[in-house]
C-alpha cells in the first residue's frame, strides 16, 4: 500500500511516502538573496525526488521577514523568491515528485540562531528582529518577550499567508500546507498554554482556533479547486491535562474537534505532528509515537492523515497504511540519512513502482 498512488481532489501523488518539511538554515542572511533556496537547496531537494518520495515538501518557508525562524530560513515574500521556487517546483516534477509547500510563520520562535550555532536567540542589533505572538509571553527562559499583535496586525499575517500561497502557486506547486504545529505562530495562538487573549483571538476554543481557520480559509481561496491544501498541527503540547487548569495546554480531543472545523472549510488532509510549545514538556518519543494521533483524527472525523515520527523500517510504514490508521506516512529525518529510501523500501516491500529511464540499470 506503500507504493499506491492517492488521489486528494484532482492530484494523484504516485505513492505514499512523503517527505516532511525540515529546515535546513541555509539561505542567505540578508540583502537579495534573503529567503532565496540555491543550488544547495536544488541538490538537496532534488536528491530526495530521485529517491522515489512521491510528494517532497520544501522546509518551512516564511510567509513575511519577520515569519522566519532564523535569518537563514526561506521564504516567500518577494518576487525574487518567487522566481526561485519556479526552479525548485520544476526539478521535483522532473524527477516525478509532487512539488509541495509549507507556508509558515514562526511567531514568537522567531528570530533564532542556526541550531549549529546554539540555536539561541538573534537580537536585533546582530540581524535578528523582535519575535511577535498571541500574547507577550516568552518561549523560555532566555528568550524575549514578543510583541502581542493587535487585531489589525492579526489580518496582515492572514493575508501573508495568502500573498505567499499565491506566489507558491505561480511557482508551480501543486500542494500547499498550512504550518500550525510545533509551537509558531499558529500553534501558539491555538494553545492556551501560550495564548493568554482575552479579546476575539484568545480564551475560549473558538477564539484560539479563529487565526488557524482565517489562515486555512485564506490559503484554500487562492487555491485551485482541483488542488489540495493540508493543515501541520501539533496534536498535543505533551503537557499534563488538569481540567481545573484552563492553560495546561493543547491536546488530543482539541486536535479532533480542530480537524473537522478544518475539513469543513476544504482543508484536505491533516498533517499529524506533536509538540514544540512548551519547552519542558515530557516526551516520551519512541518508534510511531505519533501515529495513534493521526489514526484517531481519521477514526473520529473521516479526515484524510499523514502520520510522522519516529518511522524509520518499510515493514512499520506499511502497517501504518494497511491497518487504517493513516493514509500516508511523511519521513523526516530517515531521509536525511537515506534519500532513497522510499526506492529501497520498495524493493524490500516487493513493490514495482516506475522508475526514471536514466535509472533503469538498477532496477
Amino acid at each position: 500500500m506503500l507504493f499506491e498512488p492517492i488521489t486528494l481532489r484532482s492530484l494523484t501523488i504516485p505513492n505514499r511516502a512523503w517527505m516532511s518539511p525540515m529546515c535546513m538554515y541555509s539561505a542567505a542572511t540578508d540583502g537579495p538573496g534573503a529567503g532565496v533556496p540555491h543550488d544547495w537547496h536544488f541538490s538537496h531537494l532534488a536528491a530526495r525526488a530521485a529517491g522515489g518520495a512521491g510528494l517532497i515538501f520544501t522546509e518551512a518557508t516564511a510567509v513575511s521577514p519577520e515569519g522566519r525562524i532564523s535569518p537563514a530560513d526561506l521564504g516567500l515574500w518577494n518576487d525574487h523568491q518567487e522566481r526561485a521556487f519556479a526552479r525548485v517546483s520544476h526539478l521535483l516534477t522532473l524527477h516525478g515528485a509532487v512539488p509541495g509547500i509549507q507556508l509558515a510563520h514562526a511567531g514568537r520562535k522567531a528570530s533564532t540562531d542556526r541550531p549549529w550555532h546554539g540555536g539561541k536567540p538573534v537580537a536585533p542589533a546582530a540581524g535578528g528582529w523582535q519575535p511577535v505572538g498571541p500574547s507577550p509571553v516568552p518561549f523560555d527562559d532566555g528568550y524575549p518577550t514578543p510583541h502581542e499583535l493587535t487585531v489589525e496586525e492579526i489580518q496582515q499575517v492572514v493575508a501573508a499567508f495568502a500573498g505567499a500561497a499565491g506566489r507558491a502557486l505561480r511557482a508551480g506547486f501543486r500542494v500547499a500546507e498550512v504550518h500550525g504545529a510545533h509551537g509558531y505562530l499558529i500553534g501558539e495562538f491555538l494553545s492556551p498554554h501560550s495564548n493568554h487573549r482575552t479579546d476575539a483571538y484568545g480564551g475560549t476554543f473558538a477564539n484560539r482556533a479563529r487565526l488557524a481557520l482565517e489562515v486555512a480559509g485564506a490559503v484554500r481561496a487562492v487555491w485551485p479547486e482541483e488542488l489540495p491544501v493540508f493543515f501541520r498541527v501539533s496534536a498535543t503540547d505533551w503537557l499534563t491535562e488538569n481540567p481545573a487548569d484552563e492553560r495546561d495546554g493543547w491536546t488530543v480531543d482539541d486536535t479532533v474537534r480542530l480537524a473537522k472545523e478544518l475539513h469543513a472549510r476544504g482543508i484536505d488532509l491533516l498533517d499529524t505532528s506533536s509538540g514544540g510549545n512548551a519547552p519542558r514538556a515530557r516526551v516520551v518519543a519512541a518508534p510511531g509515537y505519533q501515529v495513534p494521533f493521526a489514526a484517531r483524527v481519521r477514526a473520529e472525523t473521516g479526515m484524510p492523515v499523514a502520520a510522522v515520527g519516529k518511522i524509520t523500517d518499510p515493514a512499520q510504514a506499511e502497517d501504518i497504511l494497511t491497518s487504517g490508521r493513516a493514509d500516508a506516512v511523511l519521513l523526516g529525518r530517515e531521509l536525511l540519512r537515506d534519500p532513497y529510501w522510499p526506492r529501497r523500501a520498495a524493493r524490500e516491500l516487493g513493490a514495482r513502482p516506475s522508475w526514471p529511464d536514466q535509472y533503469g540499470y538498477a532496477v
